[in-house]
């Protein structure tokens, strides 16, 4: 937002008859943009040693609003289709994350993958002041490889988001579920980071590859979190002997379908049995009068209380075609279809 404050102020001062420069900020508009940075900080309510990393770089605040956005965008997608869709609406998420329901360490995971995506991708895009583009030395020279290109950084962005969540707590077992959860987030990312090469030399002959590190999809990552969201385990506590630290570790007592294995690094854990989501509580506004698809989830979704069907019209494009130049002309198709909502 302040960059495009600064955008528009620069476009109010230029009459077109100016030479192809780069026209410096006056110390009115550095002020005016700090201020506006500043205030993005402040309002994304962060704890003081967040706020104060927020402020450090003007890169940061535009960062976090994207990550945040991103991951809760990508959350709806993936739970579409069930009982809880990711409803984040400010009581329906404060009661969630109060919590260790499994769809609370799916949210953990999610935001940590997020803001880790979000800032490796601002150090390459040139948006941080901070970072740049990952340089991977170790890559130089591997089988006649040149770096180049602009990779995403995620040697900088692992750094700053785990100074951005804190360090690993000791005796609370919720918390360090949620940072467990955090760094399942983080890994995902990591596994994912491909090497792109783009091909040089004579009629396209591969002689030379100049190669970068390039992370998966953001969707990628959600599906992958989501596949870790259905195997999650549940969780207690135990006290390693030998340092008195507190261990996550499967239940004291057996519960009947929950697996007693001992949950690795990569597994998401919960302590909290989830609700149903069917009817409005304090974590969902339940599912009555959501919108089903009859041979997929209706029978789940509407909780066993069955749907109402409703039949209506609808006209769309089709037939489309490219017409040169430069248009796509189509036709307007009517159709009748039927609907599918939770009865009450």
């Amino acid at each position: 937002l302040f960059l495009l404050k600064l955008l528009l102020a620069l476009l109010d001062v230029l009459t077109g008859n100016e030479p192809l420069t780069i026209l410096p900020l006056t110390s009115e508009m550095e002020e005016a943009a700090i201020k506006a940075h500043y205030k993005i900080c402040d309002r994304l309510k962060l704890e003081k040693k967040q706020r104060r990393m927020c402020r450090r770089d003007p890169g940061v605040a535009e960062t976090l609003m994207e990550a945040i956005s991103m991951s809760a965008l990508e959350c709806q997608y993936q739970f579409r289709f069930e009982r809880w869709n990711c409803t984040l609406e400010g009581r329906y998420r404060a009661s969630l994350l109060k919590r260790g329901f499994k769809e609370t360490a799916f949210l953990y995971a999610i935001s940590s993958a997020g803001l880790t995506h979000a800032m490796a991708k601002a150090c390459s895009a040139g948006r941080m002041e901070r970072c740049t583009c990952d340089e991977a030395p170790d890559l130089e020279n591997r089988e006649a490889w040149q770096w180049g290109g602009c990779g995403d950084n995620l040697k900088y962005s692992n750094k700053f988001v785990k100074e951005f969540l804190g360090r690993k707590p000791n005796k609370d077992l919720r918390a360090r579920v949620d940072f467990h959860n955090n760094l399942v987030g983080m890994k995902v990312i990591k596994a994912g980071v491909e090497t792109t090469c783009k091909c040089h030399g004579v009629s396209g002959s591969c002689t030379v590859r100049t190669c970068w590190r390039q992370l998966s999809p953001f969707h990628e990552i959600g599906k992958q979190l989501k596949q870790k969201y259905e195997t999650s385990l549940k969780v207690g506590s135990t006290t390693n002997e030998a340092t008195g630290e507190g261990d996550i570790s499967p239940p004291k007592k057996s519960i009947p379908g929950h697996s007693d294995q001992i949950p690795r690094t990569t597994d998401l854990v919960y302590i909290d049995d989830s609700p149903s989501f069917c009817m409005m509580s304090r974590y969902s506004p339940g599912t009555s009068g959501r919108k089903c698809y009859k041979d997929k989830n209706c029978d789940s979704i509407c909780c066993g209380r069955g749907h109402n069907t409703q039949s209506r019209v609808v006209t769309r494009p089709c037939q489309c075609q490219v017409r040169w130049c430069c248009y796509v002309e189509c036709k307007q198709c009517t159709q009748r279809e039927e609907v599918y909502t939770c009865k009450d």
